[in-house]
């Protein structure tokens, strides 16, 4: 799906959250969305994990890293992982869960609106983290993505759905917003919880046809 994006309802909060909000939350508690700890967490871990459809990565981007949960299952389908958080706390937790990795892994504190690493990635793996972008935000950052995309490279955004008063933005506007983007979409998955839409530079072969199980 392509074309120019549908204007976003306003929210109530219009405004970026400031980087306090973060460094306020790992002040409080060094896991204080529960990313270790709850059901509804690893179950998304999971699906965000088999939507992926290359076995195997050559060179991974995660934005929002937080304490490295994902990203230490993301460290073993990567030749090359490079984790960023805003938060110095998250990065030196990520660290240190991350520590059997750290040949290939690379955790680095920055913003990744303006501390977006070089150089093209195979997988982009966008969790949690659109909605806390302002619409205008975001749209710079979709299409930033490509110069960003090998060719056969692909993004994964999961995002929760429920409406948080403190974010710019909803799950479901950041994937609308993906969804009438350039981007060629190639799976979704979507329940009353979460959202997961994955995405491609070009059109990619499925699984079946790259293994050649079909004609």
């Amino acid at each position: 799906m392509t074309g120019q994006p549908a204007p976003l309802t306003p929210s109530p909060a219009s405004q970026p959250l400031s980087d306090n909000y973060f460094h306020d939350m790992y002040a409080a508690a060094n896991d204080p969305w529960g990313f270790s700890e709850r059901w509804y967490e690893r179950r998304k871990y999971a699906l965000t994990l088999a939507s992926l459809s290359s076995e195997r990565y050559r060179r991974a981007f995660e934005p929002g890293c937080s304490i490295g949960v994902l990203s230490a299952e993301l460290a073993l389908r990567a030749d090359h992982l490079v984790c960023m958080d805003l938060s110095p706390r998250a990065t030196e937790l990520a660290r240190q869960r991350l520590a059997r990795h750290t040949g290939h892994v690379e955790v680095v504190t920055g913003n990744f609106i303006v501390d977006w690493p070089d150089g093209e990635f195979d997988l982009i793996v966008l969790s949690e983290i659109l909605y806390y972008l302002t619409p205008t935000q975001l749209d710079d950052l979709i299409r930033g993505l490509p110069r960003s995309l090998s060719p056969d490279g692909e993004v994964v955004a999961v995002h929760w759905r429920h409406t948080v008063s403190e974010y710019p933005q909803s799950g479901d506007d950041v994937h609308d917003r993906l969804l009438a983007s350039d981007l060629v979409h190639s799976a979704g998955y979507r329940d009353t919880d979460l959202r997961l839409d994955l995405f491609g530079r070009e059109p990619r072969r499925s699984i079946a046809e790259r293994e050649d199980l079909v004609g």
